[in-house]
């Protein structure tokens, strides 16, 4: 892992499989049944919440390194290792962990791409890091959005694919991410390593201005005087589930501090690749579609750009979870390619002087995705100019070509909510959202204990061996890399929503 070596994993197993189910709390031996520990005497807060259990896998396709270079390297020695747990959820203190990151991302520094790169030996970075973990080991009270005392933590990768998931029962918050990288791993590993930090921090910036907008007399409606309601609903535990039953602008704000935080995701990124492209220029061609999901109590909000996919299976409105009603599969973001007809319109009106913007059906005959973090040279003519020969866009007229702007949603959790399937396009590869809906249904009524995502993982890999006329042993021996040619590197999340009780002790991982 530590090594710059290409992974050539000889396939018969899916090594990226990790599962979580939420207690009401702790039993005597201290330990919760997914085999995490709990330090004596903790309590979890768990009101109603928003989210019962959930499992995740992935399996590699695609050769690639596995170690970025980029930022001298830090992202695959340092960082990714210690935030990575592919098949088990591990408890870890909630600030601490990620203080790391405040020397990565400008969004903790000076703003909009000023990020110089990280230090380049350890000594280096443990002698600066010092201070940053000082500066974070005290939550401060702009944290209160994600900060909780502990959150678990999985993730791992598969092949150009990066998957991970921050939970914290304490205060009823799930964070998961899927970053489909392409032409590399790094953008998909810069996403790993930062972008849950720096959501975190925009989040922050948002408590802090709704804190300030609050603190003033407010009337109750026997009239007495409510100083600062806002900071009232945070002394009592609640920071945010209030604000979100009585305001729906306040949703709003939420969903425009993901897009902030992905903005300032691309900008880093893009710092980074300009201060390297000359040692590494195929950095400018390395990018990653996003997907991220984050459940703040009873709203889901959801923020991708690209083709991964979110698919919410939910009953007909009027039946209930218990009955024989149908489970209906809905579609929650949108495939940003070329195939779809308003990203295509969009794209050739914002090049109205380029006559080719799409050629072979793909971005300037590069790329089928319309939105992505990543791919400078389709984004910046100076990073076209750093590739050679025939890797270099002829023609890039009016870049940028690929935006990065995301598609964003929020859904309120209800009780015909059963769970959502995230994915990244490998699997809709091989099955539609009925498919998938289906699928998982029919596991988890047959195997409450179960892991619907390493399920589905295994039916891909049965389909695309029954295309390819091989058995799934014979595909699964086939190393990563020669793989690609019968599927994509796969990555799946479910989330088990938790007003529905029937699969509310599911197991952990397999």
């Amino acid at each position: 892992m530590m090594g710059r070596q290409a992974i050539t994993d000889p396939g018969g197993e899916i090594k990226i499989s990790f599962g979580y189910h939420c207690n009401n709390s702790t039993d005597d031996s201290g330990e919760d049944s997914d085999g995490v520990d709990v330090r004596p005497g903790s309590k979890l807060r768990r009101n109603n919440s928003s989210f019962s259990c959930l499992s995740g896998a992935a399996l590699s396709a695609n050769a690639t390194l596995a170690n970025t270079n980029i930022c001298n390297g830090l992202f695959g020695a340092e960082i990714l290792p210690a935030l990575d747990s592919p098949t088990s959820f591990r408890r870890i203190p909630s600030s601490p962990s990620f203080s790391k990151l405040d020397l990565l991302s400008s969004s903790f520094q000076s703003g909009l791409s000023n990020l110089s790169c990280s230090p380049s030996s350890p000594s280096e970075l443990a002698e600066d890091n010092s201070s940053s973990l000082r500066s974070t080991s005290a939550p401060s009270r702009c944290e209160s959005f994600l900060n909780a005392t502990e959150v678990k933590v999985a993730g791992g990768a598969a092949g150009e694919d990066r998957v991970q998931a921050v939970c914290s029962e304490e205060n009823d918050s799930l964070f998961c991410g899927i970053y489909d990288g392409f032409n590399g791993r790094d953008a998909a590993d810069f996403l790993a390593g930062t972008l849950y930090e720096t959501i975190r921090h925009y989040l922050g910036l948002l408590e802090r201005e709704l804190e300030r907008e609050c603190k003033v007399e407010v009337k109750d409606t026997l009239g007495n005087v409510n100083n600062g309601s806002y900071v009232n609903c945070v002394a009592k535990g609640l920071p945010y589930l209030e604000m979100e039953k009585s305001c729906t602008s306040f949703k709003q704000r939420v969903l425009n501090s993901l897009e902030q935080a992905l903005v300032q995701a691309e900008n880093d990124f893009l710092h980074m690749v300009e201060q390297e492209m000359d040692n590494r220029p195929d950095l400018v061609s390395i990018g990653s579609c996003v997907l991220v999901v984050l459940l703040l109590g009873k709203n889901m909000y959801v923020l991708n750009a690209g083709d991964s996919r979110g698919v919410l299976a939910t009953y007909a409105e009027g039946v209930g979870a218990n009955s024989d009603g149908r489970l209906q599969a809905v579609q929650l973001t949108v495939s940003h390619t070329v195939d779809d007809e308003s990203e295509r319109i969009q794209l050739l009106k914002n090049h109205p002087e380029d006559p080719s913007p799409i050629v072979g059906g793909k971005v300037k005959g590069k790329l089928k995705v319309t939105r992505a973090l990543g791919v400078g040279y389709l984004k910046k003519k100076s990073m076209n100019d750093a590739l050679m020969g025939i890797l270099r866009v002829r023609n890039l007229i009016s870049p940028p070509y690929i935006s990065v702007q995301p598609s964003l949603t929020v859904h309120e959790v209800s009780s015909s909510d059963h769970f959502v399937v995230l994915g990244s396009d490998g699997l809709f590869d091989f099955f539609n959202n009925d498919d998938v809906v289906k699928l998982v249904r029919s596991y988890i009524q047959r195997y409450p204990f179960g892991d619907p995502a390493k399920f589905l993982v295994e039916q891909l890999v049965m389909r695309a061996a029954d295309c390819a006329g091989l058995s799934k042993e014979e595909l699964m021996s086939v190393p990563a890399g020669r793989r690609r040619k019968y599927h994509d590197d796969v990555t799946v999340i479910v989330i088990i929503l938790g007003m529905n009780k029937r699969t509310s002790k599911a197991s952990t991982c397999l």
